[in-house]
């Protein structure tokens, strides 16, 4: 580790389920392996599987208390292993890099890592690193992640942030970005084609809109909530095309599906709807919505994971054939794919920031469901 590094730094911590983090000071991590780097945290995003794992939905995560959350951060290099692997050697010091949550020191000798399963519709790693390996740690839910000062990645698992990205606008696309990307990569759509973003106004649903549009698909946005709802819209008239945004309270699944049928030129009801549909809510009426706005063949792409799961009709499955796929983020990759993608085409979140000191504050605020992401800045003292 380099002379001029300090010693010490500030961390946030949970030390027990449903109860507010403490800033605490701790000594600074040093790499202990070839693929680590040390990085200095620029900016942490807060994602709804912060709040699970905090109220203790999450069996057997953390591992122990007192945890540092945040699976979804961006930093500087500042040092690495005295021997570094090629991966970590690639990433200078200075660099700025993306963090996900997924997959920390990936063992590269399981079935995922040596790529023995189906082919994926999304870019894969190459052999010996996957972010779906079952031995591969999670940073914010397993270890510690990114509400700190400094923090161990893996040089594997992390992506160069484009110029014209800044760490606060990379933070919420390590995890919110990148798992909604995929998701819709996994649709298997063609240009053109009908999706539906359950929960558009949310932290994944707003950059799908953006996302959905630029990748050339017919977009439609549904939420159910005031604040949400009047995100998604505030967002879809930045677009163009612009997304057309549902209100389900206001609109049944049926009366849109013929609509669409008719802006197609479809007569037959198995024709009219969407292509794909992507699951973000964890509620059953949002689910149970969705696939009712699905043509026959269509796929139901399932991103949420509520406690007590989802129900569905065994007769949309058999006699309509949905697919019904989970899809959990994405490859390194898809990651620095999604990357360029969103300096490319200046895909943002729309975000509120906080420092490092006011992270329940910004907890708080998440509590209210106003929609959009909240991210600690750490160039902000106050």
């Amino acid at each position: 580790m380099a002379s001029n590094l300090p010693t010490s730094m500030q961390a946030q911590f949970l030390e027990s389920y449903k109860t507010p983090y403490k800033l605490r000071t701790v000594p600074l991590p040093s790499p202990s392996t070839p693929h680590d780097i040390l990085i200095r945290v620029d900016a942490a995003s807060y994602c709804h599987t912060d709040f699970v794992l905090a109220e203790g939905q999450m069996p057997g995560l953390p591992k122990s208390f007192p945890h540092i959350g945040c699976h979804e951060f961006a930093g500087t290099v500042i040092s690495h292993f005295k021997s570094p692997s090629e991966k970590a050697s690639e990433l200078k010091v200075g660099a700025r890099v993306g963090v996900p949550g997924r997959a920390f020191h990936a063992c590269g000798n399981c079935f995922e890592c040596k790529k023995n399963r189906p082919k994926d519709l999304i870019a894969e790693d190459d052999e010996g690193y996957s972010v779906h390996c079952v031995d591969a740690e999670n940073n914010g839910l397993s270890r510690h992640g990114g509400f700190a000062e400094y923090a161990i990645v893996d040089a594997r698992q992390v992506a160069p942030i484009p110029d014209s990205l800044t760490a606060a606008e990379t933070a919420p696309l390590m995890c919110a970005g990148v798992t909604i990307y995929a998701a819709l990569k996994r649709c298997g759509l063609q240009v053109g084609d009908r999706v539906g973003i359950l929960g558009a106004g949310g932290g994944l649903g707003h950059l799908g809109l953006q996302y959905g549009v630029h990748m050339g698909y017919k977009v439609l946005g549904i939420e159910a909530a005031d604040f949400p709802l009047a995100l998604a819209k505030d967002v879809a008239q930045r677009l163009n095309p612009q997304p057309h945004i549902v209100d389900a309270r206001a609109e049944q699944a049926s009366v849109l599906v013929q609509n669409l049928g008719g802006q197609d030129g479809k007569t037959h009801v198995g024709e009219m709807g969407l292509d794909a549909v992507v699951i973000l809510p964890e509620s059953q009426i949002a689910f149970d919505y969705g696939m009712s706005m699905l043509k026959t063949h269509g796929t139901c792409v399932v991103v949420s994971f509520p406690e007590k799961g989802f129900q569905f009709s065994a007769r949309d499955v058999v006699f309509r054939d949905i697919k019904i796929l989970g899809s959990l983020v994405g490859s390194n990759k898809t990651l620095r794919e999604m990357l360029d993608f969103s300096a490319r085409h200046n895909v943002r979140a729309i975000s509120k920031s906080y420092p490092l000191a006011r992270l329940n504050e910004l907890v708080e605020e998440y509590n209210k469901g106003s929609g959009g992401k909240l991210v600690v800045d750490m160039t902000r003292k106050e």
